[in-house]
């Protein structure tokens, strides 16, 4: 057994329920990394030879009542959620459908150099917008809403929740002054507004690009457990005002064209009517963003989720620049100019910006790895000087992932050295780059196949910056890809 010591305190249940559906044990069982942060739930993915599922682990049963029973009522709609495998709730436990590693924000991330973002990443958000209609109006006609946790619909209570948190773990943490009875009467100006728009529809609630995975270039959907009755307004503001995702303006207004043309296949929308409401709810989503991020990073002092208030900031200077509501609360937009012009936050979004640090594998035979961030800098690393698993048959259909091909690789002396001296070259110049405000560095390991070499010595140097302040690291197996693309194109 192969287990993850982190976090978790108790795996057997998790493992209980693997081997009773799948009839035989997980061998392999590890976290599954960034879904881990707020949620306060435990995710894992279990596997062995045959199969793989993804466990969740979760205390609050309300909560995952309505993930389960959200999740059967859109499967029988034929929406792309995961097939749940098994569950007991007593235990708070159950495996669901593995969707793979790739959100739409990482493919988004690999496939953009600033505001130039691939056409097949808007193509992907494209269809992950045509379907948003099906859960908020099809398959939301005749959904228990009764089991919405923690309300049945997006309401007065709701938003004060929201306005409060905003309010309480964001404003009053960053030091931004304001007057507490004109903000209230702000905010209830701000709850009538919205209340006024229809919601008799599903709200997803937290429809943004890490909840969306992309298999087979088709989009799968999670996290909605936290739905209930509301507007439309509400899911497509979180998607296209999705923080770090920074979306530029004129694609916001593209896709939330394509949301409307696909709301219009369901219902007959008034433009104009969707629009008086939109930016207000645009607004307090942000605005239940950057509560959360407050919470998180200010009270809990965990300085990661701080990261994303430099791209909340942006999305507020630019609505109150361009967006006039239909509504005045002045003491609120006052509060807005007042974090904008903020030393604290500005300090914040200079100290958090991350460097991304883009690490690959790769096979010579195939050529060097292309440097997606135009910066042009970075290290490619001769492999092919090291012992060679891919010489002995027993390793020929391993990668350097595999636990037989790291296990050979650990007991040679000429790896570690090799590593070490890999390693002491990346820190220094990563070092020097975060200091200069330079934002892209680009590591490669090369060997003869892009297999097993290059593959076990770009996991160990992205284990080893994973965590790092102010670094995101992106990983990527060039020669990995490729040979899962050529299967499957022999596939029948």
């Amino acid at each position: 057994m192969i287990s993850f010591h982190g976090s978790f305190t108790d795996m057997s249940i998790l493992e209980t329920l693997f081997e009773r559906h799948f009839q035989s044990p997980a061998d392999r069982v590890q976290a599954i990394q960034g879904q881990l942060g707020g949620s306060g739930r435990q995710i894992i993915r279990l596997s062995n030879s045959a199969c793989s599922a993804i466990g969740i682990q979760h205390e609050v049963r309300e909560e995952n009542i309505a993930f389960l029973e959200f999740t059967k009522h859109f499967r029988k709609h034929g929406l792309p959620v995961p097939e749940i495998f098994i569950e007991d709730l007593d235990e708070g436990a159950y495996l669901e459908e593995d969707l793979g590693d790739t959100t739409l924000f990482q493919y988004l991330s690999k496939n953009r150099t600033g505001d130039s973002i691939a056409p097949e990443v808007i193509h992907a958000y494209r269809k992950a917008i045509s379907v948003l209609p099906r859960f908020q109006i099809q398959a939301g006609r005749d959904l228990n809403f009764k089991v919405c946790y923690p309300r049945e619909r997006f309401d007065r209570q709701s938003i004060s929740w929201d306005l409060n948190y905003f309010k309480y773990y964001f404003l009053r943490l960053a030091g931004i002054p304001f007057s507490e009875q004109a903000l209230e009467d702000d905010f209830g100006i701000l709850t009538d507004f919205l209340l006024s728009a229809d919601r008799e529809y599903f709200l997803y609630r937290d429809f943004q690009s890490r909840n969306i995975m992309l298999r087979d270039n088709q989009p799968f959907f999670l996290d909605y457990q936290g739905g209930r009755k509301g507007a439309l307004h509400y899911d497509i503001a979180s998607l296209l005002y999705d923080g770090k995702a920074d979306l530029p303006p004129e694609l916001r207004q593209q896709l939330l064209n394509h949301y409307l043309a696909a709301v219009g296949e369901f219902v007959k929308i008034d433009r104009d009517a969707f629009m008086r409401h939109y930016y207000a709810y645009v607004y307090v989503r942000i605005m239940q963003a950057l509560g959360a991020y407050g919470f998180r990073g200010f009270f809990e002092r965990k300085p990661h989720f701080l990261q994303s208030v430099p791209y909340a900031l942006k999305n507020l200077r630019w609505l109150i620049h361009n967006i006039e509501l239909p509504i005045a609360t002045p003491t609120l937009i006052n509060a807005f100019r007042s974090m904008l012009s903020s030393e604290k936050l500005q300090n914040l979004g200079s100290e958090t910006e991350n460097t991304t640090v883009r690490i690959f594998s790769f096979s010579f035979h195939q050529g060097f790895p292309k440097d997606e961030s135009g910066n042009g800098g970075g290290f490619v690393f001769d492999a092919r000087s090291l012992p060679n698993p891919g010489r002995e048959e027993r390793f020929k259909k391993l990668t350097g992932k595999d636990i037989p091909v790291k296990d050979y690789l650990v007991q040679q002396e000429s790896v570690h050295l090799y590593l070490a001296n890999a390693t002491a070259l990346v820190d220094a110049s990563l070092s020097n780059y975060q200091k200069r405000g330079f934002k892209n560095l680009m590591v490669s390991f090369g060997c003869t196949g892009g297999q097993h070499r290059s593959v076990y010595l770009a996991e160990q140097m992205a284990q080893h910056l994973n965590g790092r302040n102010g670094v995101e690291v992106v990983v990527r197996h060039l020669g990995l890809e490729k040979l899962a693309a050529e299967i499957a194109m022999k596939a029948p």
